[in-house]
């Protein structure tokens, strides 16, 4: 299985990498884990929901 990094990934979701860090703290991210310092995500994980919009909406 290949990985790829915090930064990759928040370059291929269009979100921070300060968020994707947070997310994969959080257990949101299927299959990441720390080694040493650098977060490692499966290349296929797909983008947790933002609970944020869920929310919102559910205000409506």
């Amino acid at each position: 299985m290949e990985y790829l990094s915090a930064k990759e990934v928040a370059e291929k979701w269009d979100i921070s990498r300060r968020r994707v860090q947070i997310l994969c703290e959080e257990g949101r991210i299927q299959g990441a884990f720390k080694f040493s310092y650098i977060w490692l995500i499966p290349m296929d994980a797909e983008k947790p929901a933002d609970r944020r919009k869920t929310k919102k909406e559910a205000n409506e």
